[in-house]
């Protein structure tokens, strides 16, 4: 009995956990810093509570925004290259297939078999042959503005949530303990798993967002102490 092979990588991973861990990380480092500076500055529970939900909501309404206007930017320059390679198919369609040709050349192939199979792409379909093995653009990962919006602010917000909810249900007095170290273990179990998930190590995924998280939270601590102010 025949067996099917399948092989699992991690690079077609890459693109959607690297936003989403981006999301994800900012919305907990950036609100967990700002509630733990506030915080130390004595302010009131209502205080802390308001600048974690602004944090959460101005935070996810510009990663959205970031987000959408870079994968536009993209999208746009795909466009356009595609665009021009359509153009170049109709006014010089044999100049095009010898482009391919050298494509698969260089690549490995015999100038036989190189130029039969970019003779039977192009007749299967020119343009998508070229947007592929000319301009490396392929169906999975083309960009995608609204989703790669929706996706980072969904994310950061995810993300933002934890310290507001440690900062609510915590004692004032030990709400920026609390909101640190929520912070933190949420941050290391999230750089653990994505370096799994990307077939990374998980020690290290976990130990380099945690020190970083550590030392934003720690800075603003720290700001927050000297600065005494109250809001």
């Amino acid at each position: 009995m025949r067996r099917h092979h399948f092989e699992k990588h991690s690079v077609g991973r890459a693109g959607w956990l690297r936003a989403a861990v981006l999301g994800a990380n900012d919305g907990i480092l950036s609100t967990a810093s700002l509630v733990v500076g506030v915080a130390s500055a004595a302010a009131s529970r209502d205080a802390i509570l308001v600048s974690g939900i602004a944090s959460l909501i101005a935070g996810a309404m510009s990663m959205a925004a970031g987000e959408y206007v870079s994968v536009s930017s993209q999208s746009d320059a795909e466009s356009a290259d595609i665009e021009r390679e359509r153009r170049e198919l109709e006014s010089d369609p044999e100049a095009e297939l010898r482009e391919l040709v050298q494509i698969y050349v260089k690549r490995g192939l015999s100038p036989a078999l190189a130029r039969q199979v970019a003779e039977e792409l192009t007749a299967h379909d020119a343009l998508k042959a070229h947007a592929r093995d000319e301009l490396g653009l392929f169906e999975s990962n083309q960009a995608r503005p609204v989703q790669a919006a929706f996706a980072s602010a969904t994310t950061f917000a995810l993300g933002a949530l934890l310290p507001v909810i440690a900062a609510w249900a915590s004692p004032l007095a030990v709400t920026s303990i609390v909101v640190g170290g929520s912070s933190l273990i949420a941050l290391a179990v999230l750089g653990g798993l994505a370096a799994r998930v990307g077939g990374a190590n998980v020690y290290s995924g976990a130990a380099r967002v945690t020190f970083w998280g550590a030392l934003g939270m720690v800075v603003t601590a720290a700001i927050g102490k000297l600065s005494g102010f109250v809001v």
